[in-house]
């Protein structure tokens, strides 16, 4: 047998190709710079809306009020979840450069979504603070399920930028895209539950 003949033992599978052997830690490294970098600047953007615009002055600890900074991240929310869905086709179309570009948009709509989502949170949060605080009305109930969902959401987004780590590193293509995919389902899903999170929102009105 030739040096370079593949061996015969059916056991050892065939190499891997080049393109799809992930050179693991860069990825690694460029995953939690991108990560870190989307967080830091989505916190910060959220520190910047709470020192500009300041809570809503009809805010109390037994009422709840529908603060504008909802509508504006439902409206970014819906705006990933097109910009996913274009990512997706462009992929299966092999169109390598509107595939990374609209997985920067989504990228892009995520941070801006959890600052606005940060700075909600912190602008509906009760004034009064006690032993029974938790019990009063429903703003503790409305805080956690807006939370929960934002938990979820640091989640797609640290998908979302695996996925674009591993785009410009040339991982994906019309045959491969399984991890396009996923983020595209977990992004959709976080979307119906968040219509759902606003539903009860306005009942709570």
């Amino acid at each position: 047998m030739a040096p370079r003949d593949l061996p015969s033992d059916p056991r050892v599978s065939a190499p891997v190709a080049a393109r799809h052997a992930a050179d693991s830690s860069v990825l690694a490294l460029r995953f939690i710079g991108l990560s870190m970098g989307i967080f830091v600047a989505a916190f910060s953007l959220a520190w910047a809306l709470a020192q500009l615009l300041g809570r809503n002055p009809r805010a109390s600890a037994w009422t709840m009020v529908f603060h504008p900074a909802f509508a504006v991240s439902s409206g970014l929310m819906v705006y990933g979840s097109y910009c996913l869905s274009q990512s997706l086709a462009a992929v299966r179309r092999e169109r390598q450069q509107d595939f990374r570009m609209w997985l920067r948009r989504g990228l892009l709509a995520g941070g801006l979504f959890t600052a606005v989502q940060t700075y909600a949170l912190w602008a509906i949060s009760a004034f009064e603070h006690g032993p029974d605080a938790a019990s009063r009305g429903v703003r503790p109930f409305i805080i956690l399920l807006c939370a929960l969902h934002a938990l979820h959401f640091v989640i797609a987004i640290m998908g979302l930028a695996y996925v674009t780590v591993r785009a410009y590193a040339d991982k994906y293509d019309h045959e491969y895209h399984w991890g396009v995919t996923v983020c595209n389902f977990f992004w959709h899903f976080l979307g119906v539950v968040w219509v759902g999170v606003l539903a009860v929102i306005m009942i709570a009105l």
